[in-house]
């Protein structure tokens, strides 16, 4: 008997619970990560572990990713650059720069209109919007 991994399922279990923004913003990763840090109060971190490799067209690529996990609701946030040296983690959504993946098993939908509310404000954005699943994809990209 052949044993399969099920990457449908492994997906779907990975985006359970979540809701995805879409950011237009020019600033570098880490100002963009300080002015969320000053205006929402949410304090970003990365390190090597985080990082998404990709290699395409014989060059490797490397997609920062931040995170910061709730300390009372552990409420996850995950922050991806979308862009590095020409190429996109999301071919699909070349136009945005970092995408925002919030999962919330309490689904709050008040406070996550209020986060993409409070986004507008930092200086440099120039878009927020939500992003559904279905239109992500590459999904596969984000889970690395």
């Amino acid at each position: 008997m052949k044993l399969k991994l099920d990457d449908e399922r492994m997906s779907d279990d990975f985006f359970e619970d979540t809701k995805i923004l879409g950011i237009a913003c020019p600033l570098k990763n880490y100002q963009f990560c300080w002015h969320v840090e000053k205006t929402l109060n949410i304090p970003f971190a990365t390190s090597a572990d985080l990082q998404i490799g990709m290699e395409k067209n014989k060059r490797s690529y490397s997609f920062t990713v931040y995170e910061f996990i709730h300390p009372i609701t552990s409420k996850e946030h995950f922050l991806y650059s979308n862009k590095h040296e020409g190429e996109f983690l999301l071919p699909e959504l070349q136009h945005l720069d970092f995408i925002w993946l919030i999962r919330d098993p309490y689904n709050d939908q008040f406070e996550f209109n209020e986060l993409q509310q409070r986004l507008r404000n930092i200086p440099g954005v120039q878009l927020v919007t939500e992003v559904p699943h279905e239109r992500i994809k590459s999904r596969d990209n984000l889970q690395r």
